[in-house]
């Protein structure tokens, strides 16, 4: 006699309640955070292609009943957008570059060689993460402007660079690597330099990718630091030339060059987020790893 094995559990076709549950307690809150989240940006987005008379009305609408480039063509009248994107740019790169290699260098000091305090300069560290930036605002400011950094590119990136979150995040990652590889390295005979290029660097590169997004991300919506700093309009930043066009007309007047100017700020750094995110999620999943 023969006897048919049971179907598996996980092969057999969900009731209808189940279904129902499955939906409701997994994708309704799923889909309700991605509406809150895109939402805005997308009013923003549309928003930016309406006249003002469809902005500023009793009778809001989503789409532009009569869509126009015109708010675009302003900002580019108005502000010197390819210098100020250049500057963005120049800014973003630079200080995003200096800050992960400092972070990467940081990080495999405090793990890879012996020197004594290391733990207490962790926790030094760590303790600059817990200050708020805006404490140290009044001080940068005093510094740079007494160093003549008023207006200047450096004194825009300088005061950034110290920074602990990507050193934080580097070093917990490079305390999972496995022992043997650094070993072996150093019985062949390789140095820190050649251990940190050919062995560290390259297993840890989806790390590496995350804090340099970050960073990116960071460096670019930077708005704070740059409008204290910077009073010439050839050396402001994209963010800070958002305040630039509001304060040539009357806010309300401005909302749809506003609207322009924050899509152009949105959308580069929103491409490199797109285009790099699963790097994010394999570089935080390791860098959480507790060991």
């Amino acid at each position: 006699m023969t006897t048919t094995a049971p179907e598996p559990r996980s092969s057999r076709a969900l009731s209808p309640r189940a279904l129902f549950e499955v939906v409701t307690s997994a994708y309704v809150p799923l889909l309700v955070a991605v509406l809150v989240v895109l939402f805005p940006l997308l009013w923003m987005t549309l928003s930016s292609f309406k006249p003002l008379t469809e902005i500023i009305t009793q009778t809001p609408a989503l789409l532009p009943a009569a869509p126009t480039t015109e708010n675009y063509s302003t900002v580019a009248e108005r502000l010197p957008f390819g210098r100020v994107f250049l500057n963005s740019v120049l800014v973003t790169a630079v200080g995003a570059a200096l800050k992960v290699a400092l972070a990467v260098f940081t990080a495999y000091g405090l793990v890879f060689v012996r020197f004594p305090f290391k733990n207490w300069i962790f926790a030094g560290l760590l303790v600059t993460l817990m200050v708020p930036p805006q404490v140290a605002l009044l001080p940068n400011y005093t510094l740079i402007t007494a160093l003549g950094g008023a207006d200047t590119y450096w004194g825009i990136i300088l005061p950034g660079l110290g920074t602990a979150f990507g050193t934080f995040l580097l070093r917990q990652h490079f305390r999972t690597l496995p022992p043997s590889l650094l070993e072996a390295a150093e019985l062949d005979g390789a140095g820190h330099w050649r251990r940190l290029t050919r062995v560290v660097l390259p297993v840890s590169a989806p790390t590496v990718a995350t804090v340099a997004l970050i960073t990116i991300v960071y460096e670019w919506n930077d708005y704070l630091w740059p409008l204290v700093i910077i009073s010439k309009p050839e050396m402001m930043t994209l963010p800070v030339g958002l305040t630039l066009l509001a304060n040539v007309d009357n806010r309300a007047a401005a909302y749809g060059q506003l609207m322009a100017g924050s899509v152009a700020v949105i959308v580069p750094v929103l491409i490199v987020f797109i285009a790099l995110q699963r790097h994010i999620i394999a570089g935080l999943t390791q860098g959480a790893v507790k060991d």
